[in-house]
């Protein structure tokens, strides 16, 4: 397995290059080909997606849904190399998500192997632009859970004890973009409307809203505007990041950013963007299934907890249409996205045996 997360992690993989997704994606072909069949669906402006059906019963299906890409740029590894130190293994990828994917193929190869009976068609199903939002994949990611009894989430765990993520935040990205009118700020000052002082007052408005008892968290991010110092600004633009833990604090916030107006009214506002991955929210059957990865874990002695997490992932498209959705369920370690990105070697067999005995039991 070790060796398995390491050819993966060392294939190269960020979502703006398809050329190096598509190499991922011949690489996981490769690596099933002899357990189960593999196709590899193409996506607008990203590498392959992949769909991957093992051999199973005919009770209906379970989902594993992961991703291929990462956030690191082509040549990463010449500074920040594949290397197993300290009890963990290093990597950019190795834990967000290349450790989860290795995990379930040899989840899926280790019940083959001991003939462990499975009642349910078993599919995984990997998209090449996550870290992205997913936006060529979301469409694809929900007609399979349509079809689905269950999902697993590939995503690494909470923290180094590898909680389970049984919630999410829903996530939100708008562009406040503001028209203002240019002038001289000494000759003609007056005449003036300032972009840049009409954003600033949008971005204390919009910060008000951040309400942490709700969870409901509302970051002005980015902002930029203006041409010289000595000139009234005509434009200016306010990048913002919203979340919110359930759909209606979610769909409480779109109307919120949607009804702003301008405090000047020579300014004008334009207003774009909205929630891209829903609210999580931890229903009865998320906790049923939950329930069970527990008692799985309690077998081989090993302590499970859940928990809630404020990123969204394509978990976050499955539970909001009723799917049962268990997320969290890959590497557990820590750095996700950072230099010190690692999982524990430790906690392999473990996590591996915990998605063996639930597609087996499922």
């Amino acid at each position: 397995m070790v060796r398995l997360i390491r050819e993966m992690t060392e294939c190269e993989s960020p979502s703006d290059t398809p050329r190096a997704v598509n190499r991922m994606a011949e690489l996981l072909v490769e690596r099933t080909s002899d357990i189960a069949t593999a196709e590899r669906v193409k996506a607008k402006g990203f590498g392959d997606h992949v769909r991957i059906e093992f051999d199973g019963g005919a009770e209906g299906q379970i989902l594993a849904i992961g991703h291929s890409d990462t956030v690191w740029p082509l040549g990463t590894l010449e500074h920040m190399p594949f290397r197993e130190a300290d009890g963990r293994l290093w990597g950019p990828g190795v834990l967000d998500m290349k450790s989860g994917l290795a995990f379930f193929i040899s989840a899926m190869r280790g019940l083959r192997e001991l003939g462990v009976p499975v009642r349910r068609k078993i599919v995984l199903w990997v998209v090449s632009d996550e870290e992205v939002g997913s936006p060529a994949s979301r469409e694809l990611t929900e007609a399979e859970a349509r079809r689905s009894d269950c999902v697993l989430v590939l995503e690494p765990g909470t923290r180094l004890a590898g909680k389970l993520k049984t919630s999410r935040k829903g996530v939100g990205h708008y562009t406040i973009s503001v028209l203002g009118r240019a002038s001289h700020a000494g000759l003609d000052f007056a005449n003036g409307a300032s972009a840049i002082v009409e954003a600033a007052r949008q971005v204390g408005e919009i910060a008000s809203w951040t309400d942490a008892t709700r969870g409901i968290t509302v970051n002005p991010g980015v902002i930029r505007g203006g041409t010289r110092t000595n000139v009234v600004a005509a434009e200016a633009c306010v990048e913002v990041d919203a979340r919110a833990v359930g759909a209606e604090d979610a769909a409480w916030l779109d109307r919120k950013f949607h009804e702003l107006k301008p405090f000047d009214a020579r300014c004008g506002l334009r207003i774009e963007g909205g929630f891209n991955r829903p609210p999580m929210e931890r229903t009865e059957k998320i906790v049923a299934l939950f329930a069970q990865a527990q008692r799985i874990a309690s077998e081989m002695a090993v302590e499970l907890e859940e928990s809630s997490s404020g990123g969204g992932s394509d978990g976050s498209f499955t539970a909001a249409l009723g799917v049962p959705t268990l997320d969290g369920v890959g590497g557990l370690g820590e750095g996700a996205h950072s230099a010190n990105e690692s999982i524990l070697v430790n906690r392999i067999a473990d996590r591996t045996a915990l998605l063996m005995g639930l597609v087996a039991g499922l």
